[in-house]
């Protein structure tokens, strides 16, 4: 049978603050409550070569938010490609919850109308936000700047997610946030009647915290600055421009990005077609690499230079990928990548190269596994924040099947030795990569590997197994399980 385990878990009832007629405020409680989870558990066999052409879902970066700059703007905006998975959905709720109209037509292309900068409405409930990092940390920073309160919560995983990196730049602004120790959800957020725009340096290399101060600084008169010491996804730049914000970068004399933004833009709605996932593509980049044989194109996939760190690391490891068809789509390039199975050599990863593929280390320690020798990846702290302890988890899943590796402060070591044993079930922690990262393993190992709970995937990518199947994967229910996932 299935295991079913329970969980306690913060929920938010009766946690908002709230307005006494003299408009003082009074604190809420934060309950709790116990939840089941029934955990899917899957198993991937090696089955032979993969080949075939498979085009991705849509970006979770660039998808939640062109939500959230639809809802935004005046008038309507229209998105082609969008990613469906879990986390964008919560994103649509949220965006709903403070005023915005979202439709869908039957080719799934999305209609956002929006509330404009400054407009949005006081939520009339919690906003859980399930899986979503990204997606609660925007969410925050557009309601706090708004002179309303409003609550969030996520699930079992997201709710042991440090939140102070973002609050603690709401608070410089203006904003009050009531929280749990840690400033963890669930938390409520009460933004001023006037936030102050501020100069804000990032203490670390996060796209989330620069992305959420400019998202709050939307509706913030005067300039906000942000200077960024190490580059990171520019996704929310470009997608500002495109909207009509007055929003310039520029590079100091420490070669430091200098984001300027004028607070109160009236955004202009857009047509954006959202390119394939790079983080998604990973799987069957790496799938292909691995297994003897294979041949695999996987098209459309964003190749902004922001997100192309693990390109960068495979063909450095010897892996035979081909960019074609190289092409620009709503100001970002994409391209058709071709892959073929190659035999890798260790590397050292640069500790610079971290933001342009965070993501993606899960998947890059399993290629590294295959390698012959040793692969260095520097610089990886920000994996101890992520859905689960990325560091913590790759490792553990790396050992329970057969491969030798260690961690040194922010240095994950994989000592490859060309080929993998496998035979192990992996602890997922309820994240997402990480389950598909050793489903891949999987499909190149001597012996099965079993992940221990699927359903997190369906958070960034819900076709992972019929895609991956339909180049020729074998994942199963893990034996004795039903087909469910």
């Amino acid at each position: 049978m299935t295991p079913v385990r329970q969980r306690a878990i913060a929920t938010p009832a009766a946690a908002l603050p709230s307005r006494t007629a003299n408009g003082a405020e009074s604190q809420g409680q934060l309950h709790f409550m116990a939840f089941t989870h029934t955990y899917v558990p899957l198993t991937a066999v090696a089955a032979g070569a993969l080949s075939g052409r498979v085009r991705l879902p849509g970006d979770k970066s660039i998808s939640h938010r062109a939500v959230m700059l639809g809802a935004l703007a005046v008038g309507e905006t229209v998105i082609e490609g969008l990613l469906e998975g879990d986390d964008v959905l919560a994103t649509m709720e949220a965006m709903r919850a403070m005023g915005a109209r979202i439709s869908r037509s039957e080719n799934g292309v999305r209609k956002v109308n929006g509330f404009g900068v400054g407009g949005a409405l006081e939520p009339d409930r919690v906003i859980d936000f399930g899986n979503s990092g990204t997606g609660v940390r925007l969410a925050m920073a557009i309601a706090g700047s708004h002179a309303f309160a409003t609550m969030f919560t996520g699930d079992a995983s997201l709710v042991k997610r440090p939140m102070g990196r973002v609050t603690e730049p709401l608070r410089r602004m203006g904003a009050q946030v009531i929280a749990r120790a840690g400033d963890m959800l669930p938390l409520a957020i009460l933004g001023p009647e006037r936030m102050t725009p501020i100069e804000y340096r990032l203490a670390v290399p996060s796209a989330q915290v620069k992305s959420a101060v400019l998202f709050a600084a939307l509706n913030v008169p005067g300039t906000t600055t942000v200077i960024e010491p190490w580059p990171t996804r520019d996704h929310t730049e470009r997608m500002f421009a495109g909207f009509g914000a007055g929003i310039e970068v520029t590079v100091n004399d420490n070669g430091e990005r200098v984001i300027r933004l004028e607070g109160r833009p009236k955004l202009k709605p857009q047509n954006i077609v959202v390119p394939g996932d790079p983080s998604s593509a990973a799987f069957p980049i790496v799938a292909a690499t691995i297994v003897p044989g294979s041949v695999v194109t996987v098209e459309g996939v964003l190749l902004n230079p922001t997100r192309t760190g693990l390109i960068a690391t495979l063909l450095e490891m010897g892996a035979k990928l081909t960019i074609e068809n190289e092409r620009s789509v709503g100001g970002e390039t994409v391209g058709d990548i071709r892959v073929e199975h190659a035999q890798l050599r260790g590397v050292t990863v640069p500790a610079a190269r971290a933001p342009t593929m965070i993501d993606e280390y899960p998947v890059l320690a399993v290629a590294a596994a295959f390698a012959e020798g040793e692969t260095i990846m520097e610089g990886i702290g920000e994996l101890r924040l992520k859905e689960s302890d990325r560091a913590a988890t790759t490792l553990a899943g790396l050992r329970a099947n057969g491969v030798d590796a260690s961690e040194e402060k922010d240095r994950l070591i994989v000592r490859g030795r060309g080929a993998v044993m496998g035979g192990g079930t992996v602890v997922t922690e309820f994240d997402h990569r990480i389950a598909m990262s050793f489903i891949v393993m999987g499909l190149a190992s001597e012996k099965p590997v079993t992940v221990d709970d699927a359903t997190a995937i369906s958070t960034s990518f819900p076709q992972f197994r019929d895609l991956m199947s339909g180049l020729g994967a074998s994942i199963r229910p893990a034996q004795g399980e039903s087909d469910a996932a």
